[in-house]
């Protein structure tokens, strides 16, 4: 049990640090449906926004934030919309990004399934806009965090990057 365990374990950093194999660019159609969907989901101008998606140790962040960071109004949208979501999120209610992309989504139906304590999600307010923070202990679920980042990444195209040094944002 206990080699299963670490196996699981040693397999989940691997998963994480191979990045962007769970990102693979989606067709210009399909990122336009994402864009149109998003639109009606998301209260915010998707133009001056970008998502930040990266992937943890542990799960992984979403960050949105203003694009030149000098908009008020957009940003207490940005924030109230990360809000809602992580509350959602928190009851395992994915309804947001099931609608935006598909029921079917990768890594959906896994934390969909997760046992109340076994998956928590943290909202930030952060300079130029908001964060979410998903942490998981089981491997399985960290590997859901990663698929899910890697489908966001694919999906939103050009409005979505990798989180990497030169988009970290310090937390308020």
């Amino acid at each position: 049990m206990e080699r299963s365990s670490k196996f699981l374990s040693v397999l989940g950093l691997a998963v994480c640090l191979a990045g962007n194999a769970f990102a693979s660019q989606a067709s210009s159609e399909r990122q336009a449906e994402v864009a149109r969907r998003g639109a009606q989901v998301m209260p915010f101008a998707l133009a001056q926004t970008t998502h930040i998606f990266e992937r943890t140790s542990d799960g992984g962040i979403q960050k949105v934030v203003l694009k030149d960071g000098a908009d008020p109004a957009q940003l207490t949208l940005i924030r109230r919309h990360l809000q809602e979501v992580g509350e959602q999120f928190a009851r395992r209610d994915f309804s947001a990004p099931e609608t935006i992309h598909g029921h079917d989504m990768p890594g959906l139906e896994a934390l969909r399934n997760a046992a109340p304590g076994e998956m928590s999600v943290r909202y930030a307010d952060i300079q130029d806009g908001a964060q979410l923070r998903f942490t998981a202990g089981r491997p399985e679920l960290i590997h859901a965090i990663h698929a899910w980042i890697g489908a966001q990444l694919g999906d939103h195209g050009e409005d979505a990057v990798e989180g990497h040094s030169a988009h970290r944002h310090s937390m308020r």
